[in-house]
């Protein structure tokens, strides 16, 4: 003799029933993530291994976006080295400073330019290159406001980011570009350029086969619960 389902299954029913719409909507979003993950994986290997081009100029700064990340830059100028700003860094030489100087680069306006990596102990004592240079880098997006719990503090000279305006603002910097270039490796002596990472973390793969997994995981999980009732219930009709 058949049973008919109890109350506890059609409420499991409707909640394995949530469960795995919830489930698939969260894997397929990841889908869609790491597809977008990896095309912006490809444009940016694309633009930084791309021929370095001329800093972009006043005409196009308003349209200056992540989107320009990473493009490989060529600048040529003079650096003021009077001007420059250390920024706390966290490399793997170890903690120490970024070395950003402006460069009034042959266009007429200035570019700031992080040369590299230089210690506690270089922080006043590393090279300061005298007239006309050539740097090649990438182009970098500003880093308004600080880093991670700290807020830049230009009165007391503390830096923990890269954030374009406030350090033009705080030397007396006019004509700047809203960009940033990290400086290619020039030789060996400090600053040590050449440090970008560049890098994206990609786990969607893994987060989209784990919601899909537990999509399928409630569908046995329900199954498994519906035959056990069914059991329990054809038992007590055979006693």
């Amino acid at each position: 003799m058949q049973t008919r389902p109890g109350p506890a299954v059609y409420v499991a029913g409707l909640v394995a029933l949530l469960l795995f719409a919830g489930f698939m909507a969260l894997g397929i979003w990841q889908v869609e993530r790491r597809t977008w993950k990896l095309n912006l994986i490809a444009q940016v290997e694309a633009r930084a291994h791309a021929a370095p081009i001329p800093p972009p100029g006043p005409p196009s700064w308003m349209l200056i976006d992540k989107s320009e990340a990473y493009r490989r830059i060529k600048l040529d100028g003079v650096f003021d080295h009077n001007r420059e700003t250390l920024v706390r860094a966290a490399t793997a030489l170890g903690t120490g400073y970024w070395v950003v100087t402006p460069l009034r680069t042959r266009y007429g306006f200035s570019v700031l330019v992080n040369r590299g990596y230089v210690s506690p102990e270089q922080r006043t004592n590393h090279t300061r290159p005298a007239g006309p240079v050539t740097i090649t880098g990438y182009l970098r997006i500003s880093e308004p406001g600080g880093g991670f719990l700290r807020h830049n503090d230009a009165a007391a000279g503390n830096w923990y980011s890269r954030d374009v305006a406030a350090i033009a603002s705080a030397r007396g910097l006019t004509d700047v570009a809203p960009y940033f270039v990290d400086a290619d490796k020039a030789g060996t002596a400090a600053p040590i350029g050449g440090l970008t990472i560049i890098a994206f973390p990609n786990n969607h793969l893994v987060y989209m086969l784990t919601w899909f997994a537990l999509a399928a995981m409630t569908i046995v999980a329900f199954i498994v619960f519906v035959r056990q009732d069914a059991r329990k219930r054809q038992g007590a009709i055979d006693r």
